[in-house]
């Protein structure tokens, strides 16, 4: 019981730096499929990462608690 309460800020940091990682990439994607240049694709994916839900992802990680 201990142990799960001490992991839970580290799992659900992990959550969030993941859903960061996984909204960045999907987004640098989809910008050089519209032909942004680089710095243009950065900014997307740089504002897909501002808009994400973050408390989506901290309640789903906190759901998955066991």
């Amino acid at each position: 019981m201990l142990d799960d309460i001490a992991s839970t800020p580290l799992r659900v940091a992990e959550a969030v730096r993941m859903a960061c990682v996984r909204a960045a990439l999907e987004a640098f994607e989809d910008a050089g499929i519209r032909g942004l240049c680089g710095e243009g694709a950065l900014e997307y994916a740089l504002d897909a990462v501002r808009r994400l839900d973050v408390e989506a992802v901290v309640r789903e990680a906190l759901d998955g608690r066991e």
